[in-house]
């Protein structure tokens, strides 16, 4: 049946295309450059092969479901995200995902689930897997080639986005000469990418080496049938293959390319990964097969040679290294070839190690909070907020915002509780241990798709194959180590779910018989198509195309966002509006495009309204007005509908402080908001600083006073509320006529600029200034 055909063709190359152009999407004019398009695209081909599976079972008239021995935990694992979801702090964050991220939501993670099950029951088959290997290995080397040039200056994409071949379009947070990300948005991803593809390279070099490699000939002169089966199951008869020289040397190079990228990452934990599951290879490699060893000794001396040059991330083994002993031997230190300073944060400030403690702590307490469900899928920014550990103020990153735990699985244990975490490490653990109990007893042979042939042929190919599987299982266990010093990505994600039934399929551990078949007969399926199947075949083809359009105007709506956000920042209102309008016209089911608006109508509203009555018109009046209630209305909304979300009520401290400017009795309101955010955030010393602000400018100086002192027990080196503690115990030591009346109080507005120059910074004019005034009254 031809429409059975097409829908077979369409399922496989989806299957190709995501593994091709996932690590390679990204676009310049996203709000979020690269995980945003990477998992839309996802969404794009999982929505794809859904449609074609579905028509297929509609024409076989049966549902057909391949079991997998991983079917259980995979279900529980699928059932702690839905009730984490449903007793979420933010259900609509825990379905879609952190906005920018969205890997890691429910949606996504059905999507992968999804992508498991579609493939085992639809392309389970041994060359099907070695042809989307060597897809991946394909878009590894374009992904690699495309991030070499960077670490010297000269970035395709800047030549994308600005069409210069330099490094100028990245800010000072992205150094790609300092750090390579390549098409994967952050050296810690591109490594963790990487470090997949390695072992999944190093197999294909062994395969092709002269001992491995068989002879063309071997297929035409055997009259073995066993053997001659094999002439369709290499990789789709690939040339590549069968020449050993060539082959040997292109996977070779490639494999070096790879690990020159992972070290030019400066990735710690990509690199630590790489090593540690080269190694798990190498030594099953070398007990599985012990006459082979001398095949790896090429492989070993490059990647000593290219460590030894090129260098490590790790600083206590720099000494070993070229460059380090060249300082060692050397009166002047070598030539830096980066002159750029780092910025601080990613680049300098604290070290990152420290402050992914801090953030461990915050995510175990709040997991001892809600031990079993967590704070809800994907929540941890919200919940972070709540028990941030007050250490985190005193490091170089005390106001960033962390949506990610850095610790994949403590990020599970905090936002899903026991539950999640349990069967996430159940659905791992259960695959390791089925794999390694098959390795243990020597019963981890070869996918029952390949005869057992005593052949020279067929050997080569159990071997080839076991290979394969032993660097999937390297692979798989890199991506364990990543994840616990970062988190998840799109890429990764999927090879975490996909490599376990790649594994499946090539060790034969599949049971064909172990399938979900609804009706178990075969009576109804027949050639000639009823106007029954047509019909729910146009459905399904409707409602596929109905959730392609819904992704493609969130991707338009979020582009409209993006521009109208980057228009905000640059002090642009009035050329941010109409983007920032279009995008909640479009998708005004997202509560991040609303808050942004209302920001905006606030200030434009304020903007003005603040101006002279003769130089505004009725209908400016009237529409700075409306402007005014919109802002009012959307933040009521957001803020009612997510109330545990504390970017929000930031945001509505922001709104309702820019409409305080025309109006000061929306400055009350202005402080109700960031006590709310306190609230959320009690560790915060930006939002109590904020708070003892606002006390201040609504009259009450003396809370104002109460709050900035405990703002300066959270972080005794934040200068700015130091400086207002000065200026608010100089306005209560204060009368009427401007006269100093309470000196004790004045006292202390001196000690804390007295403070700001002796302990923070020395020469801050305005402290001087404020001592100076002070002095002369």
């Amino acid at each position: 049946m031809i429409i059975l055909k097409i829908c077979n063709r369409i399922i496989e190359y989806s299957f190709y295309a995501l593994f091709f152009l996932v690590p390679l999407t990204f676009a310049s004019d996203t709000y979020e450059l690269f995980e945003f398009n990477k998992m839309w695209l996802t969404y794009g081909l999982t929505i794809i092969i859904a449609g074609s599976w579905f028509t297929k079972m509609l024409l076989q008239r049966r549902i057909l479901l391949c079991r997998t021995p991983l079917d259980i935990p995979i279900l529980l694992f699928l059932l702690s995200q839905i009730i984490s979801t449903i007793f979420s702090w933010d259900m609509h964050v825990s379905v879609w995902g952190y906005y920018s991220r969205f890997n890691g939501g429910l949606l996504s993670i059905v999507a992968y689930i999804f992508l498991y099950y579609a493939f085992v029951s639809n392309l389970a088959i041994v060359s099907m897997v070695k042809r989307l290997l060597l897809v991946s290995l394909i878009s590894g080397a374009v992904v690699a080639l495309w991030g070499l040039p960077s670490h010297f200056g000269y970035d395709p994409t800047c030549l994308i986005f600005r069409g210069t071949l330099d490094v100028s379009c990245w800010t000072a947070d992205f150094q790609p000469m300092v750090r390579i990300f390549s098409t994967l948005g952050q050296p810690d991803w591109l490594a963790a990418y990487l470090a997949i593809l390695l072992p999944i390279s190093i197999a294909f070099c062994i395969k092709n080496s002269k001992s491995e490699a068989p002879n063309p000939k071997q297929y035409q002169n055997s009259n073995d049938k066993n053997t001659k089966r094999f002439e369709h199951l290499d990789l789709g008869n690939s040339n590549l293959f069968r020449v050993s020289n060539f082959g040997f040397w292109i996977f070779l190079l490639l494999s070096a390319l790879f690990y020159l990228d992972l070290l030019y990452t400066g990735a710690r934990s990509g690199v630590l990964a790489a090593w540690f599951s080269l190694a798990f290879f190498f030594i099953l490699y070398f007990w599985t097969q012990r006459k082979q060893i001398r095949k790896f000794s090429i492989l070993i001396l490059v990647f000593f040679a290219i460590t030894f040059f090129v260098g490590q991330p790790f600083s206590q083994l720099n000494k070993f290294m070229l460059n380090g002993i060249k300082t060692s031997i050397s009166s002047t230190p070598p030539k830096q070839e980066v002159t750029t300073k780092p910025h601080a944060g990613e680049f300098g400030g604290t070290d990152s190690s420290k402050i992914r403690l801090i953030v461990w702590k915050g995510a175990i307490d709040a997991w001892l909070k809600y031990p079993i469900f967590g704070t809800g899928v994907e929540t941890f920014a919200s919940a972070y907020y709540r028990f941030r550990p007050l250490s985190h103020n005193l490091t170089s990153e005390w106001n960033f915002l962390y949506n990610k735990a850095h610790n994949e699985y403590l990020n599970y244990l905090a936002t899903t509780g026991a539950f999640g975490l349990g069967s996430y490490l159940l659905m791992i653990g259960w695959f390791l241990l089925l794999v390694f109990k098959k390795i243990s007893k020597s019963e981890f042979l070869i996918s029952n798709q390949i005869p057992i042939s005593k052949s020279q042929l067929g050997q080569l190919e159990i071997r080839s194959i076991r290979n394969l599987t032993l660097a999937l299982l390297a692979g798989y266990l890199s991506i364990l180590i990543t994840n616990f010093f970062g988190f998840s990505v799109v890429i990764t994600n999927i090879y975490l779910f996909m490599i376990p039934i790649f594994v499946f399929i090539l060790g034969g551990m599949l049971q064909p018989k172990k399938q979900f078949i609804f009706p178990k007969s075969e009576s109804g399926i027949v050639n000639r198509i009823s106007l029954y199947q047509w019909t729910f075949i146009f459905f399904v083809i409707i409602a596929s195309c109905y959730l392609l359009l819904t992704l493609f105007r969130f991707w338009i709506a979020d582009k409209a966002y993006s521009l109208g956000y980057n228009l905000d920042r640059a002090g642009e209102y009035q050329q941010a509006y109409p983007h920032l309008q279009k995008a909640v016209d479009i998708r005004g089911g997202e509560p991040v495009f609303k808050d942004e608006l209302a920001i905006n109508n606030a200030i434009l509203a304020g903007a003005l309204l603040s101006q002279d009555d003769t130089k505004i018109s009725t209908d400016s009046a009237n529409f700075a007005n409306n402007l005014a209630q919109n802002a009012i209305s959307l933040s009521d909304f957001i803020t009612s509908k997510y109330p545990n979300n504390v970017v929000f009520w930031k945001s509505r401290v922001r709104v309702f402080y820019s409409l305080g400017q025309i109006d000061s009795t929306f400055l009350s309101v202005s402080l109700e908001a960031i006590k709310k955010a306190s609230e959320l955030a009690p560790t915060d010393a930006n939002i109590s600083y904020n708070l003892g602000v606002l006390y201040g400018q609504n009259g009450d100086t003396k809370k104002a006073i109460e709050v900035l002192n405990n703002t300066v027990k959270l972080k005794p080196d934040y200068r700015d509320a130091y400086y207002a503690l000065g200026l608010f115990y100089h306005e209560e030591s204060l009368d009427k006529d401007g006269n100093v009346v309470n000196l004790d109080n004045q006292l202390k507005a001196i000690e804390q600029m007295d403070f700001i120059l002796t302990h923070i910074a020395s020469d801050d004019a305005a402290a001087q200034e404020s001592l100076k005034t002070w002095e002369n009254k």
